[in-house]
């Protein structure tokens, strides 16, 4: 399994084909506590730079382009009545989508580093 960061706040996991991509540590502190969110949709076919996910927080509204071209192969529906999910720190509760037929996931444009582009605020 491999994790990888984006500079816009998302986390990329790949497993046995699959990409589950998430809110990562450093999104959630990009957008604060997040309040609302329009998710993708089931079969929709992705392109990086497509409008991933929709989301409005309590320091920001947020566009979130998709870092990955692929299909939407499941959508993490539980966040539509739970939104508090995308502020948890566990992977289980804030992942938003799982793509199939993924291309550029190897690109530099990822990092080992979940504050990938940016120092982590305690630190600071």
């Amino acid at each position: 399994m491999t994790t990888k960061y984006t500079q816009t706040g998302l986390w990329i996991e790949e497993k046995d084909g699959v990409v589950r991509v998430g809110l990562s540590e450093k999104g959630q502190d990009d957008v604060g506590e997040v309040m609302f969110v329009e998710l993708p949709k089931f079969g929709e076919k992705l392109r990086i730079g497509d409008n991933l996910l929709s989301v409005e927080g309590a320091k920001a509204v947020s566009e979130i382009s998709a870092p990955i071209t692929g299909t939407v192969q499941k959508v993490h529906d539980a966040l539509e009545d739970e939104i508090e999910k995308l502020n948890s720190k566990d992977r289980e509760d804030n992942w938003i989508i799982e793509l199939t037929n993924v291309s550029g996931f190897t690109s530099a444009e990822f990092s080992d580093n979940p504050w990938f582009g940016q120092v982590k605020p305690e630190e600071v």
